[in-house]
């Protein structure tokens, strides 16, 4: 089989890109590279090998999924490590929305509200 699909990036629409840059920034260590001088204004948050794009949500408040489909993270993170991870955002007061724990679909992760109300998981599949 061929492989085509090499990697994923989240895309984030946001009210105010600069304060989600620095939410990413400076509680969850991404680097911010920002493009807001171009025709589509965006920025760009690298962490490992993990990237997220920020655009503008043209004047609209952002909706979680949780809000607008009754259940749903926003994006899922594959990690590992995720008790040094888990700590590293707590110690940088993070809200933890749902601790480290094993899911009824077999997979270990925790969940993090960010500044604009989106729930991201981090976690991956057990066994």
């Amino acid at each position: 089989m061929n492989h085509f699909l090499l990697m994923s990036h989240s895309i984030f629409p946001t009210l105010d890109i600069k304060q989600t840059a620095k939410f990413y920034e400076e509680k969850i260590g991404f680097r911010v590279v920002e493009y807001l001088d171009t025709e589509e204004p965006h920025v760009c948050l690298y962490r490992d090998d993990t990237e997220i794009i920020l655009t503008l949500s043209n004047g609209q408040k952002v909706i979680p999924n949780r809000e607008l489909y009754g259940y749903g993270y926003d994006a899922y993170f594959i990690t590992k490590n995720q008790e040094e991870l888990q700590q590293e955002l707590i110690n940088a007061d993070v809200k933890i929305v749902r601790p480290l724990n094993h899911t009824d679909y077999n997979n270990k992760e925790f969940v993090i509200e960010d500044v604009d109300g989106r729930w991201i998981a981090f976690g991956i599949k057990q066994g």
